[in-house]
């Protein structure tokens, strides 16, 4: 096996890596844990009742 075929073979499962990264980010089950995450930063304001 040369290293043209070793570099092909890892740009391979890295496209198959990088899409399944994809897949998983914007998967509908995701989504209400992204939401929650997306309001950490503004947590002590709306505990607090102070609203941006």
């Amino acid at each position: 096996m040369n290293s043209g075929t070793m570099t092909g073979i890892v740009t391979v499962m890295l496209l198959a890596l990088f899409l399944y990264g994809c897949f998983w980010a914007w998967s509908a089950n995701r989504k209400a844990d992204f939401d929650e995450a997306a309001l950490l930063p503004l947590e002590d304001e709306i505990v607090k009742g102070e609203h941006p």
